[in-house]
C-alpha cells in the first residue's frame, strides 16, 4: 500500500488537527486495526510523544475520529428544504476518496473492528447508528410519511446493507440500487399517508 503523503500538513495547522486528519485519512482508507502508530505519526508530521500528548492511545484517537465524522455527517441529514430529497441524498453520500478499495460505512467498520459492545469505540458506533435512524425518521415525518419511525429504520437498514455489500463487492453499485429502493419506500409511505388524509367520496343517495 502506498504511504499517504504528509506534505502540506506540517505547516499552518495544530498538531491535534494534523493527527486527526491523518487518522481520518488512514482509518478510512485501511481500517483502524491495520493502521500503526508509526504510520500515523509519519503522515501527521508529529513525534510519538506529541501524538500521545493529545491522544493517550489508538483507541482514544479512533474514538475522536468517529466523533469528528459524526459531527460532520449527522447535521447534513436534516439540512435542506425538500425532505424527500434529503432522504434520498443519504444514499448519494460517498466516503472520503482514497486510492484503496471501497470501505463502506466507517461506523460499521469500527463496530466490526472493535467487536466488544462495551468498548467506547463500539458504543459510539452503535449510538451513531441509533441517531442516524432517528434523524431519518425526523425527516420522514416532515415528508409526511404515514409511519416515520418505521420508514427511518427501513432506510437506515437499507443504507447499512448497501454499505456492507459495496464493501464486499468493492463497488458503488449497491448504493445506486439502494437509492432506487429507497425512492419506492418513501413514495409508498408518503402516498399511503396522503390517502389516509383524503376524505373518501360518499356514495350518492338513491332514497
Amino acid at each position: 500500500m502506498t504511504e499517504p503523503s504528509s506534505t502540506g500538513r506540517r505547516r499552518g495547522r495544530g498538531a491535534r488537527e494534523r493527527i486527526l486528519a491523518a487518522a481520518t485519512e488512514l482509518f478510512t482508507a485501511q481500517g483502524i486495526n491495520a493502521t500503526g502508530m508509526e504510520q500515523l505519526t509519519s503522515v501527521a508530521g508529529v513525534s510519538k510523544r506529541t501524538l500521545y500528548t493529545h491522544f493517550d492511545s489508538k483507541d482514544a484517537l479512533a474514538h475522536a475520529y468517529l466523533q469528528e465524522l459524526e459531527n460532520g455527517l449527522l447535521p447534513a441529514i436534516t439540512a435542506g428544504p425538500d425532505p424527500r430529497q434529503q432522504l434520498l441524498a443519504v444514499f448519494d453520500h460517498r466516503p472520503q476518496d482514497t486510492a484503496g478499495p471501497v470501505r463502506g460505512c466507517p461506523f460499521l467498520n469500527a463496530a466490526v473492528e472493535v467487536p466488544d459492545p462495551a468498548h467506547p469505540v463500539h458504543r459510539l458506533a452503535a449510538a451513531y447508528k441509533i441517531e442516524f435512524s432517528r434523524r431519518l425518521a425526523a425527516v420522514a415525518r416532515r415528508a409526511g410519511a404515514r409511519d416515520p419511525e418505521a420508514l427511518g429504520e427501513q432506510l437506515a437498514l437499507l443504507y447499512d446493507g448497501a454499505a456492507a455489500r459495496g464493501t464486499a463487492l468493492n463497488s458503488d453499485r449497491p448504493g445506486a440500487s439502494a437509492r432506487s429502493v429507497a425512492s419506492l419506500l418513501i413514495d409508498s409511505a408518503v402516498g399511503a399517508a396522503e390517502q389516509e388524509r383524503t376524505p373518501g367520496t360518499e356514495e350518492p343517495s338513491t332514497g
